[in-house]
Formats: structure tokens, sequence, C-alpha cells
């Protein structure tokens, strides 16, 4: 039997993990092989068939401060993690983004468990930014092979020397068929003839905190502008429907709120509905593309962390939404940190609202050659049969 650790954390991770544990047990069954695989993830891995060690969907936060909370918990977590190697080695591990622990597992696992070959899948964004002058971690050093789901991040790995295979995105193995709009809405109970507006601020507690009250301002706005206007809010995680209405019946919003439980379901629909999108940066940013709608990025960390980051660490990136850092343009607006206001987010949206209007039709546009950047379907499966050749090939 073969035994396989994925290691990631938060929201994303869970999904993109979830993605790749299905299709790691479909290669194996079609090689014949019995496989195991044991996760630091979520309750996504573990429905696609994965042993879960521990939850780690909410020990995630931008920034030094934000993380404080999670220092603790993270300890503990490498302690059993550190019993529970010395019990049985695996054969192999898989890391999937959740950059800050998964670059230490990593280095502990080269100190201590050389033998065992270690993939890393959804690779820190090193190509996209740098801390100081020099500013790389050092992934290289401690990884058997990468798995590029973007061009420029193989590129950047191989030039260093690392042993890279470019596999594309995996969302492009999650786009599927789309329901048209009308349908959409008609399943998520909204008019037909009015525009809709889908807000998607948050996948860590934090950024409820920072953003999701400038967020809400905006759709208050824009809905008194066009009182038709339809706003629907998909929960990130559970829990967090409660201050989403909270917020949004202060602000005087009228909302459909998606729970937590059904958002992964109802996000084909939740896109085909929408005219326009406002959302946090990430990965979504990316899904958002795919799926045609067009959006608005925004990102907000504390005070303090912003201080430390631009004038202590000298954190420096051109574009922070993974649509713009692809494309190495600005083809969605970014409002951060300051820039982030609900006037900001409006000033933005609005021509966004407008079917014919050249800002849409333009994103549009944009997004055709995003799609062309990303590769081809069949990812996550290329992704599988990479991670057990490796394997495979150092029980020979």
């Amino acid at each position: 039997m073969l035994r396989l650790l994925v290691s990631t954390g938060e929201v994303s991770g869970d999904l993109q993990g979830s993605l790749l544990v299905k299709a790691l047990h479909a290669e194996a069954q079609r090689r014949g092989l019995v496989l195991e695989v044991v996760a630091l993830g979520g309750e996504r891995m573990e429905r696609a068939g994965a042993v879960l060690l521990a939850n780690t969907t909410r020990m995630g936060a931008i920034g030094l401060l934000e993380a404080i909370p999670f220092v603790l918990p993270t300890l503990r977590l490498q302690r059993r993690l550190k019993r529970w190697f010395k019990g049985e080695p695996p054969d192999g591990v898989v890391l999937i983004d959740y950059m800050g622990p998964n670059v230490s597992l990593g280095l502990r696992l080269k100190r201590k468990f050389p033998q065992v070959p270690v993939t890393y899948y959804i690779a820190p964004q090193e190509w996209a930014f740098k801390f100081g002058t020099k500013g790389r971690t050092n992934l290289i050093s401690f990884t058997n092979q990468i798995l590029a789901i973007f061009q420029q991040e193989a590129r950047f790995y191989r030039c260093r020397g690392a042993n890279v295979t470019y596999v594309g995105h995996p969302l492009l193995d999650t786009i599927g068929e789309v329901p048209s709009r009308p349908a959409a809405r008609q399943l998520l109970g909204l008019k037909q003839d009015a525009p809709v507006l889908l807000l998607m601020p948050a996948s860590r507690r934090q950024e409820l905190r920072f953003m999701l009250p400038h967020i809400v301002e905006a759709a208050a706005q824009l809905q008194q502008l066009d009182p038709s206007l339809q706003v629907v809010v998909p929960a990130g995680l559970p829990g967090f429907e409660t201050q989403l209405s909270l917020q949004l019946t202060q602000a005087g919003v009228r909302a459909t709120i998606i729970p937590a439980a059904d958002s992964d379901r109802l996000k084909a629909a939740l896109c085909a509905a929408a005219d326009v999108a406002i959302a946090k940066s990430g990965t979504v940013n990316l899904e958002l593309a795919l799926r045609g709608v067009p959006q608005v990025v925004v990102y907000r960390v504390s005070r303090a962390t912003a201080f430390l980051a631009r004038h202590i660490l000298r954190f420096s990136v051109p574009h922070i939404s993974p649509v713009n850092l692809v494309l190495g343009e600005r083809l969605v607006p970014e409002l951060l940190q300051e820039d982030l206001r609900a006037k900001t987010i409006v000033a933005e949206a609005l021509p966004l609202l407008d079917p014919s209007g050249p800002g849409r039709l333009g994103m549009l546009a944009g997004y055709d050659r995003l799609r062309l950047e990303l590769g081809e379907p069949g990812v996550t499966q290329r992704a599988a049969c990479a991670i057990l050749n490796q394997v495979l090939a150092g029980k020979a």
C-alpha cells in the first residue's frame, strides 16, 4: 500500500486539495495500486477520500500580527505531525500552497526524513513578489519536484535549477457546464429582469473585519442608485453567515445570503446569475474570470501589517490579483489598503454593470486572453500521475 501525506490550509487549499485527492485515488485505481491519503486540510478533502489528520481550513491569516492567534494551534499541530511521522513515515508528501507552514514542514522533512520525496503543488508565488532585495524562500532545497500551475512559475523555478513540470491551473477542471443565466437565477430565487451583484468578501475571519464594512457600504450605495439591484453573498466558511447578515442588515442592504454548506454546490449558478462581483483578492478572482464575471478586486490588512510589509520587509508586487499577475497588466481594478473605500468600489463597479460599456467588454475580452495562459483541462490528473510516478520511482 502507498501512503501519501497531503498538506494544505485555508479554504482555497482545501478546494484544490480535494480535487487532487480525487485524482490521486482515480489514478491509483487505474494502476491497480492501493492508496491511502492522509491530509492536513478540510472537509472537502475528507469527502474526496482523505483521512483527515487535522482541520487547517481556519488556520490562515495574511500578515504577521494577524497570524499571532494561530501560533499555538500551529505548534500543537507540528508536535502531532512529528509523532505521526515517527510512527510510520509516508511514501511521499505533497505540499499545496499554505506558504509559511508548508515551507517549515518541507525544511523539517528534508532534515529528518530525507528519503521521503516532497512535491510542491501550487507553490508560493515567488515569481510575482519579493521581500527586500532577495526575498525568496529556499523552496528548491527541500522539494524533489515542483508542479507549476502558471507558466511564469515554471520558468522561474526551472531557471533556478528546480525539477519542474508545468501542469496548468486546476480551476480548469472545475468549470464544466455553465448553467444559463435564466436557469441560474431561477435556482437561486432571483428576479430575471434585475441586475445581480455578487459579493465574495472573505474566506478568513480577518477579512470580515478589515474588508466587509467597506464592501457592504458599497453594496448599499449601489442599491440606492438602483433599487432593483439584487445582492447575493455566499458565506466563505461555516459561521460567517451571522456576521454577514448583521452587517448587511445594519447597512440597509437587501441581500440573499448563501450558507457556506451550499456555496460550493451553487458556485456555478452564482457566477452565471451575476452581472458583476466585488471579491477579495485570491483564487476566487481566477474563478470569476474563467466563468466570465466582471469584478472589482479588494484587499486590506491591518495598518501595522501594511507598515511592516512596506517599510521593514520591503514587500513589493506589481499586482495582487492573480488575474493581473498572470496577464502582466491591470485588467481588473484593485483597491488595496487606503484605496479600499465604499466610494471607490462604487466608482469601479458602476461601469461594469453597463452591459455594453467599454469597461465591461474590455474585461471580458481580457478574460479570453487569460484562459489561454492557464493551460488545458486535465490538470489534476497530470499532477496525480507526476506524484505517483515520483513515489514509485523512489520505491523501485
